[in-house]
């Protein structure tokens, strides 16, 4: 059936309430979007902050009369008489097909593939990671995953061990396990990560060789030749000292989730255990490598 959707400007404090508004008076759904392009890339931990400017839209079937809704909204003190919306109507779509149509498989580096479940393999004689797009993040599309897809692809595996710090959906992990990683531990602080990277280690065949674990529960004497860490530059910064001493002397280190002005800060700090290489740099997004001291 056909949707009909009303757009309406507003800005982050007001937000949250103007959506519970909405979905009392028959709204289906609630999305927010950034209405000036300003993105907001590290939030503190526990927050989701919207943008100050925010774009709110309500979706509602087809026949819903959005005309006292719109005049309700006009005299809401906080829209006043800036007051700015639009009414659309929202097209019938098979919207599963829509969205799995975004996916595609990616090529990273000269070996690996990450394919969704649902395409054929490009290249059957690469290395394919099969990983659909679920509640963990990671998926090889973001630039900061596709940095560390990249370096683990140009790595020797030979009779090494890997940590995931951070593993999220689990496809760094297992991409290294397929490419021929001895044993791979995934630790993440969110217990939804972890149960999505076991189910991608499985749908991969490779479960028998990844352990995983949350902070709390992780082996106390747990070391590894190659540690890869997606996340954030805070915690990258407040965790150097755990990190730094999980890896084996010589051994390989690559983190990511960094914006390029924070690569500099995060390299210099993490010299103090490390032999750093120059950053890789992917759209505003960097990645540091290194060698343990």
């Amino acid at each position: 059936m056909p949707w009909i959707q009303l757009k309406v400007d507003t800005d982050n404090q007001h937000a949250d309430a103007l959506s519970d508004m909405l979905m009392d008076l028959g709204s289906l759904s609630i999305t927010y979007e950034d209405g000036k392009d300003t993105p907001i890339f590290e939030p503190t931990l526990g927050e989701t902050p919207l943008w100050n400017h925010t774009v709110l839209t309500a979706l509602f079937e087809a026949d819903y009369d959005l005309a006292p809704i719109v005049t309700m909204l006009k005299g809401l003190p906080y829209l006043g008489e800036n007051f700015s919306h639009k009414i659309e109507q929202v097209e019938d779509k098979d919207w599963e097909r829509e969205w799995m149509d975004n996916f595609h498989p990616i090529q990273f580096g000269d070996r690996l593939w990450i394919c969704p479940s649902w395409r054929e393999t490009p290249d059957p004689t690469a290395v394919n990671v099969i990983l659909d797009p679920g509640l963990a993040f990671g998926t090889g599309t973001h630039p900061t995953t596709a940095l560390c897809l990249e370096w683990l692809d140009g790595l020797d595996y030979t009779n090494k061990d890997v940590i995931d710090f951070g593993c999220g959906s689990g496809i760094l992990a297992v991409a290294a396990l397929k490419l021929g990683a001895e044993r791979v531990t995934g630790i993440d602080i969110d217990y939804q990560a972890i149960e999505a990277s076991k189910a991608n280690a499985e749908r991969n065949g490779v479960e028998d060789k990844l352990d995983l674990y949350l902070p709390e529960d992780q082996p106390a004497d747990l070391l590894a030749d190659i540690l890869v860490a997606n996340i954030l530059a805070g915690p990258l910064r407040e965790l150097a000292p755990l990190i730094a001493e999980k890896v084996k002397p010589g051994g390989q280190l690559a983190l990511s989730g960094l914006l390029q002005e924070q690569a500099e800060e995060i390299s210099a700090f993490y010299s103090q255990w490390f032999d750093m290489d120059a950053p890789a740099h992917k759209d505003d997004w960097s990645r540091l490598t290194g060698i343990r001291k």
